[in-house]
Parts: structure tokens; sequence; C-alpha cells
């Protein structure tokens, strides 16, 4: 296996310059042509720096102004708000798969990175509690064409229901965790691959959406330390995504070329594959041996000064001009999810040299335990 050079320092230093100290701590703005402070990208920054040990010498004052920053923008119902990004684009109506469920997603670990908690309990979470109306939820989500919005919607809602059994003390939500890992346990999950929904598995396309969708789903699983059905299915499922580039993208985000693969193409085969390599030992060379293909195809989107691309040569909007880069230019959100790929990978290769790096991961439901 190759040496990969990857230098840590260069990464803090992109996060750095997004950093804007005029509105106080923890404010970030997403990328070189944006110009104010978002959420999401606050969020990136305590992730990646805490992915990176950076946080252990944040002064205390810094650590709790923070803090106070993201809970600044909890809503009455316990989820978060970004003022600048909600009601256009994407973000517009609140969606289930990509509205203030899934920014607080990312606030939570955000605070566990920092040392805090949600100050309010989640009652938004409400209609999930309910066991019955939870299994109807579940039975009435798309689980052909659209289960790649579907695992958005089941890791939120999971995500959610998890802290608030944990953080909260939510004795319900802890009951609704067991329903829905039951239930994803024996609904719309093919034995024979491992993966949920009914798409065609036969062309790479599919087969690529398919996992991307089932990566929101195993999460769940392995934060409560539950076996994942057909683990070894799974695998080998996940292992045929690899494109010859050495990431995981067939055309889902990218289809004019789709080998240079997203950083949610490639990190939704990374995941399962470092956290379920011990489940095959019989494959585990080969999953080795496709994770390192995969870091040295990971370090070919990072940029010059230092963050990474989502895509290479090409824009990407993350539904909102604040959350926006231009070709070429490293941005908050793919710095974070691919600086994740390589610490996963890190962790799960003791003898690559990525796993020289001293990774930190915390202990919060989502996706950095």
């Amino acid at each position: 296996m190759g040496t990969v050079a990857f230098d840590p320092g260069r990464v803090l230093g992109f996060i750095e310059s997004m950093r804007l100290p005029e509105h106080g701590p923890g404010a970030y703005r997403y990328a070189a042509g944006t110009t104010e402070p978002t959420l999401y990208s606050s969020t990136y920054a305590a992730m990646a720096r805490s992915l990176l040990g950076d946080l252990s010498c944040l002064p205390e004052a810094d650590r709790r102004a923070w803090i106070g920053y993201l809970d600044r923008h909890q809503d009455a119902d316990g989820l978060y708000r970004d003022p600048v990004i909600f009601g256009q684009g994407w973000y517009a109506g609140d969606p289930l798969w990509c509205g203030r469920s899934h920014l607080t997603c990312h606030v939570i670990v955000a605070l566990t990175c920092l040392g805090g908690t949600a100050t309010r309990p989640f009652g938004w979470l409400d209609p999930w509690r309910d066991p019955d109306r939870l299994c109807r939820w579940l039975a009435e989500r798309d689980w052909g064409a659209r289960v790649g919005w579907t695992g958005n919607e089941v890791m939120n809602v999971g995500t959610l229901l998890q802290y608030a059994r944990d953080v909260h003390h939510d004795g319900q939500a802890g009951k609704a965790v067991e329903v829905l890992l039951d239930w994803l346990s024996t609904h719309h999950l093919d034995p024979a691959s491992g993966v949920w929904g009914s798409l065609d598995l036969a062309g790479p396309k599919q087969r690529s959406h398919a996992v991307q969708a089932a990566y929101h789903g195993w999460p769940l699983f392995h934060y409560d330390r539950r076996p994942v059905p057909h683990a070894e299915q799974a695998v080998a499922t996940v292992l045929a995504t690899q494109n010859p580039s050495g990431g995981f993208g067939w055309g889902v985000h990218n289809p004019a070329t789709p080998f240079l693969s997203s950083a949610c193409e490639d990190i939704d085969s990374i995941d399962p594959l470092c956290r379920m390599q011990p489940l095959v030992p019989h494959r585990r060379a080969e999953v080795a041996a496709t994770l390192g293909r995969a870091a040295a195809w990971v370090l070919t989107n990072q940029m010059p000064e230092g963050g990474f691309v989502f895509v290479r040569d090409r824009a990407f909007e993350y539904g909102h001009p604040q959350l926006r880069a231009e070709t070429g230019a490293g941005a908050m959100f793919p710095t974070w999810f691919r600086l994740l790929s390589l610490a996963l990978i890190g962790r799960a290769l003791p003898d690559h040299p990525l796993a020289s790096i001293p990774w930190h991961f915390v202990r919060c439901p989502g996706y950095q335990h």
C-alpha cells in the first residue's frame, strides 16, 4: 500500500480562513465566495477541528461562547434553525430529508465535540414517539425510486430519537428507537444485497443509489451496537460500488463525469466498509485494499488552500447561495465530510499511513462516533 501524504495543518488553515471573528466565537462562512456566517458552517468547523484534536486548545470562554452561539438558534420545538438559509432553496419548506432536522443532526454532534448539549428537549419528535404512528410513517415512505431521500428522513428521525433517549433521558424515544430498528431489520430489506429498497442493483448507478440510501440507516445500528442485518451481503454490495478512479460515484451526483465522485458518494461507501470490516474477516484484505484506493482518491479532492471540494471540476451549491463554492474552491461541508472519510479509514486500517494521525471521535448519535 503506497504512502498517503496528508497534512492536517493544511485543513486547519483552511478552516481558520473561513472564521468570521467579527461575528463572535463559532461564526464561520462556507467558502471563499460567501460572506455571511451560517450555522451549518459552524458545525462543520467544530466537527472537523474535533476530529483533528484541535478543540483541546480552545480557551474555555471561547468554547462556552461557541456553544451559546449554536444554542441561540434552537427553536421552541427543539430543532435548530439557520436564519440565513431557511426560507430559500432546498430549505424553503423545511423538508424532512434536508431541513431543520438535518441541521439539528449536525448541531448535536458539534455540541458534543464542544462539550455541550442541546438545551431544549425535542418536542418536534412527538409524532415519532408513538410506536404505531412510527410504523405507519415508515410504511408510507418511498422505498423505490426515492429510497435515497427516505434514507435521509429515517436517519434524521432515528438520530434525534437516539439523542433524546441518551441525553434528554426520554424513555418514549428509547422505545421508539427499538421499534425503528426492529422495523428496519424486517421491512424492505433485501437479504441478498443487505440494502433497503426495490431498486434494480444489476447496474452500477442504481447500486450506488441503494448504498447511499442504506448508509443513512446503518449508523443507527452501529451507534446502538446492534448487529447490522445481512452484514456480509451488505459488504459485498458496497465493495461493488468502487469505481475505476478509486471513489464510489457512478453518476448519481455527477452524471457528466461519474467517476469524479462526490463527498457523499464516497463516504456513503467508505463508512460502512470501515465499520463492517470486522464482521467479514475472510474479506478483510479486500476491504483494506478498497479503502486504500479510496484514501488516495479522497486526497485528490483537496485544493491548494487546504479545503476539499464536493465534486472536482465543478461548482456546487448546497441548497442556498451562502452554501456555494465555485469550481476548484474548498468548502466547509466537503472539507468535514472528506476529512471524516480519511479519519474512518485511519481508524479501520492500523497499517495505513492515515492511522498515524490521532483522530478523535465522539460518542454521539449520527456521523462521528
